[in-house]
């Protein structure tokens, strides 16, 4: 053995010398070839270690952070933040107001290994590039990341979209930080803090724990609000029309509506003078008066932008604006596209500008006369304006490459991004489109001395409707809103009219039939049409409506029912407090007079302690006047003529945590301490109390009755002898559950208030539906249960539950569930006494 090792050490150093010799040759080869040239080097810069310089590139995601890693190579390191990576600290309001409001910033929990991870790389980089988002939120990331890392050469890159040129060009023409701009950030979120955590702390005194107020968000609660009062102080007017069914010479059929009567515009305000002017004008001649034919253009909408993505989304696509949002973040950020890595596939989507780089505008023209022919081509790009208030500081939101259509990235998208994307697509084609084109007629009929009219239009050209349907765009509806409370012409025909001639006699089909019909209320906001009024009133800015329409239906200001928001109690009550309270800072106008102050922070023209220092002022004394005047609706009492059927006090009504409620008066005296509480509803002005309904079930603890109340997660069975007995449990709805065969199906509330229905034997089974399920079998398929659905195109409905059914007809009644997927069950947690 000893022999052996000897022998193979007498090798190797025999072969040692050949090794070296072969070293020394590569490296004298290596110094005499000439050295690769620097990607993307920095006059003045010091090369590193070993001759090669090295960059660090900071951005917020990481699947951002592999985009962009993918374009750049190697001598670049690209890493995440993960967001913000220093905020106001949360168990203080952390701003100095004494020291000129100096924020008192401190590093996020959670954030520290990403931080490290960036301190690190950036100690051995010579150029650190912070490529955060292109916006003020962006520009405060990056301007914490550079205090963090203290490094000498730091600079600001800016893309609009994260493509291999944007990219490559940003890194090669960097800039500095924007003072400004985190000026502006940086105001916004004091103002924020010293809003929320002043007037928060008088809430949760006055009216409940827990509560939250905004700058912004208690704003747009007060836009809801209203809009309920004017919806219940609105009387509704009477009026009827009277149409014709007529018939000329030629198909088909067609309708007109009186007008005028005795040339004056027809108003008919009641039943019987509806009927005596159809039964007049029936025995009547209908003869055409007069016919008018022109061409009607409707132009493609512009480029969208943040709040018309968000509208857009809503009207065809039914998502949340906070759904958009995370669906858009992401499809900016990049997805994977199988060998392609990862891809970004359109620009940043947080603008309020419609401009289009001159490059895409080329693009997409080429692609329009390749895909659809010339004769939808326009001679020249369509140019569209942005408001004066826009900023204008990036592009309309499109997509980043034209190589990337829709149908080519399908199969690597969720199936909601897909739809997004194909929105985005089709509306960046469209606007460069030309316009739709309708031939309209109108036709004026006079029948003795009333005059009728009928218009039709048909489509004679689709223009931009190819790709982007006949459906209208937010503004579109909004005009055909206006035209018909002006009972205007303006609004489009369906339908198609035969041909007329001036003095053709036509048809009565039938007897005229006059129709009854009310005025209607302004319609409450659904999440489009409140982030239209936020954007028209100039509240919040486009990167904040999804969080402020998030935030009031969490915090139970608010709460959509069928698509549609409406206030809670809650909302009413704290609006109602802080608008007598703080009327500047809850004013609409002062509200958009500060954002256009924020603004001008941006632009340099005002500075930020000044706009802060004159907010504080008239705010301070306003926070003085609401700790002693506003109204202690927690601790209020309002009595009532009720008596307590337990101790015989007066019933009084108080605020708790589910509203309003009776309470007997003796709760508060020691010698009776009765606990007594119901539900009450008005009735013509009087408060009525609601019984306790009934069940056939008794306690299984201490055999009384069992009775239905509600607590915060929906209705429940309590035994009646609370609070001596506090027994219950989930109630059923009838049904059996599906899923484990031994269950049965209760109606439950998810943390946000959505109601579902769920297995009573949670967390066992985790049997969960936001459709009602019916107690009956499908006479189709044999399903156990039908479910009652409700859609907004077609109302409600019974279907299956099997998706391999077509079983479905129609409902009576609209069901009370969401139409949206089923949320985890965990989330709604045990069933409580409300107590």
């Amino acid at each position: 053995m000893a022999e052996r090792t000897k022998k193979k050490t007498a090798t190797a150093r025999r072969a040692r010398p050949a090794k070296v010799k072969t070293a020394r040759r590569r490296k004298a080869a290596a110094a005499q070839a000439p050295k690769p040239r620097a990607r993307l080097g920095r006059p003045g810069e010091t090369q590193g270690r070993n001759g090669r310089t090295r960059y660090l590139v900071v951005v917020e995601s990481p699947a951002k952070a592999k985009t962009i890693k993918k374009y750049l190579g190697a001598p670049y390191t690209v890493k995440a933040s993960i967001g913000h990576v220093k905020d106001l600290p949360k168990s203080k309001m952390g701003v100095d107001i004494e020291r000129g409001f100096t924020p008192q910033y401190e590093v996020l929990k959670g954030k520290e290994k990403a931080l490290a991870e960036i301190k690190r790389h950036a100690a051995l980089a010579d150029r650190v590039f912070l490529a955060t988002d292109p916006d003020r939120e962006g520009e405060a990331i990056a301007w914490h990341i550079s205090e963090e890392i203290g490094h000498p050469n730091p600079c600001r890159v800016l893309f609009n979209e994260i493509t291999k040129k944007a990219v490559q060009q940003a890194i090669d023409n960097p800039t500095t930080l924007s003072r400004d701009n985190y000026d502006s950030q940086q105001a916004r979120r004091i103002l924020d803090r010293l809003v929320g955590y002043q007037i928060s702390p008088i809430l949760w005194k006055k009216v409940r724990r827990g509560l939250s107020a905004g700058r912004v968000q208690s704003v747009a609660v007060r836009l809801v609000v209203e809009r309920e009062s004017e919806i219940k102080a609105f009387v509704p007017q009477e009026y009827w029309t009277v149409e014709a069914d007529l018939e000329a010479k030629n198909p088909p059929p067609f309708k007109a509506r009186l007008a005028k009567l005795d040339g004056q515009k027809a108003e008919i305000k009641d039943q019987p003078t509806a009927e005596e002017i159809s039964k007049e004008l029936s025995a009547q001649k209908f003869v055409v008066a007069k016919v008018e034919k022109r061409e009607r253009r409707r132009n493609p909408p512009a480029p969208l932008i943040t709040s018309k993505l968000q509208q857009e989304a809503a009207n065809r696509l039914h998502f949340t604006a906070k759904k958009t949002m995370t669906l858009a973040q992401r499809l900016y950020e990049g997805v994977e596209l199988g060998e392609e890595g990862n891809v970004a596939l359109i620009t940043y989507m947080r603008t309020d500008s419609v401009r289009l780089s001159a490059e895409a505008v080329e693009q997409v023209r080429a692609l329009i006369a390749k895909r659809y022919g010339e004769e939808h081509l326009p001679p020249e790009a369509v140019v569209y304006r942005s408001k004066k208030s826009a900023q204008d500081a990036h592009e309309a939101i499109r997509p980043t490459s034209l190589e990337y259509p829709p149908e080519r990235v399908k199969d690597f998208l969720e199936p909601d991004m897909y739809r997004l994307y194909e929105l985005i697509w089709n509306r960046f084609v469209a606007c460069q489109m030309k316009p739709a084109v309708y031939d309209q007629t109108s036709a004026e009929i006079t029948a003795g001395r009333a005059t009728f009219r009928a218009s039709g239009s048909t489509l004679k050209f689709p223009g931009y409707l190819k790709i982007y349907g006949a459906g209208l765009t937010s503004e579109e509806e909004a005009e055909r809103e206006k035209a018909r409370d002006e009972e205007t012409d303006t609004a489009e025909a369906p339908w198609e009219l035969p041909p007329l001639e001036e003095g053709e006699v036509l048809r009565l089909i039938r007897p005229i039939a006059p129709e009854q019909h009310f005025t209607q209320p302004p319609p409450r906001f659904s999440e489009a049409t409140l982030v239209k009024e936020l954007e028209e009133q100039g509240i919040g800015r486009p990167s904040t409506y999804a969080a402020i329409l998030s935030t009031i239906q969490e915090k139970k200001y608010a709460e959509k029912i069928e698509g549609r928001f409406h206030p809670t109690e809650l909302g009413k009550i704290t609006t109602e407090e802080l608008v007598k309270a703080f009327p500047n800072e809850m004013d609409v106008q002062f509200t958009a007079g500060m954002e256009e102050k924020l603004d001008q922070i941006s632009e340099g023209q005002l500075g930020f302690r000044k706009v802060l220092a004159d907010f504080y002022g008239p705010f301070r004394e306003h926070l003085a006047r609401a700790e002693v005047h506003m109204r202690d609706v927690k601790r209020e009492e309002i009595k009532t003529d009720l008596s307590c059927e337990r101790c015989g006090s007066a019933m009084v009504i108080r605020w708790g945590k589910m509203g309003r409620f009776l309470a007997c008066s003796g709760y508060n005296d020691p010698n009776l301490q009765c606990k007594n509480t119901k539900d009450f509803k008005e009735v013509d002005g009087k408060i009525v109390a609601v019984e306790e309904e009934g069940t056939d079930e008794k306690c299984e603890k201490c055999g009384r009755p069992m009775v239905i109340r509600r607590g915060r997660f929906g209705r429940f069975l309590a035994c009646s002898g609370y609070p001596e007995c506090k027994t219950s449990k989930p109630l059923s709805i009838g049904v059996a559950c599906p899923e484990c065969k031994v269950g049965y199906l209760t109606e439950r509330r998810s943390r946000r208030g959505k109601v579902f229905f769920g297995c009573h034997r949670y967390p066992e089974c985790k049997f969960a539906a936001w459709d009602r399920p019916l107690p009956e079998a499908c006479p189709s398929c044999g399903s156990p249960y039908l479910l009652q659905k409700y859609s907004r195109r077609d109302g409600p409905f019974i279907a299956c539950p099997n998706k391999e059914c077509d079983y479905r007809r129609a409902a009576e009644s609209e069901p009370q569930a969401s139409e949206s997927p089923p949320p985890a069950v965990a989330a709604a947690g045990p069933v409580t006494s409300s107590a």
